[in-house]
């Protein structure tokens, strides 16, 4: 089971996770000490360059994966549909991370609506060694027939948590995967989440896990660094009951 936060490089975090005085160059490494994954949020509004891509894998450490979220030419305003180049796009950024790769994730739009040929084309397309979680936000996605359609292509199911609504606890693929969005419902990506709600988090996940599937989770309640300090107190927890 993996725990880590949505993104890393926040400037509210300077001060509150990050120490006053560390080096913005320095922040990654600092990360990957005390995490064992990541997800690149950035990717979703900005391709990463060769270079760029190059260079955190190579200063990873051995053992860590980082997650890449597709971006929103693809999922938000093409939804889907002519995904040839971003595939190639894809493909070719999961290799040059190697074994640091982590799987894609996709976030539909809400907008969105269910097309399952859309989203059957979309997976055929990706090659097997690019794993792949979906996170679907239109409620007309979440019929058994679509957990059919990801399994059949090995793709996981993400479970987001959003305060103020019943999280879907399915798993489908070849992973789990799960999004903590928030724990205020009047703050989009704020809010703590308590020792109360990770505690239930730890049997949910114990659950979506059965018959061995890996887990990937990510807080993204960035606000406060509230996100990393609940990432590592689910670690914590997760580590207790083990």
């Amino acid at each position: 089971m993996r725990i880590g936060t949505s993104g890393w490089t926040y400037k509210h975090w300077r001060g509150t996770f990050y120490p006053d005085g560390l080096r913005i160059a320095d922040q990654l490494d600092y990360y990957a000490e005390r995490f064992d994954t990541v997800e690149l949020n950035g990717s979703h509004y900005r391709w990463p360059a060769d270079t760029t891509v190059e260079g955190w894998r190579d200063r990873l450490p051995q053992g860590f994966e980082m997650t890449v979220k597709a971006s929103r030419y693809l999922s938000h305003y093409r939804k889907l549909k002519d995904p040839a180049d971003w595939v190639e796009r894809i493909t070719h950024t999961h290799d040059l991370l190697g074994d640091k790769a982590g799987p894609l994730v996709v976030q539909l739009p809400a907008d969105l609506h269910r097309d399952d040929d859309r989203l059957s084309t979309f997976l055929g397309m990706l090659p097997e060694r690019v794993r792949v979680a979906v996170e679907p936000q239109h409620e007309s996605w979440l019929d058994d027939g679509v957990f059919d359609l990801l399994d059949r292509h090995g793709a996981g199911f993400v479970v987001s948590v959003v305060a103020g609504r019943e999280p879907v606890l399915r798993a489908s693929g070849r992973l789990a995967y799960v999004r903590f969005h928030n724990s205020d419902p009047e703050w989009r990506y704020g809010g703590s989440f308590d020792d109360e709600a990770l505690t239930r988090w730890v049997g949910h996940l114990r659950g979506l896990t059965a018959g061995g599937r890996p887990a990937y989770c990510y807080f993204n309640n960035d606000n406060y660094g509230y996100a990393a300090f609940n990432g590592l107190r689910l670690k914590e927890l997760v580590a207790a009951q083990t």
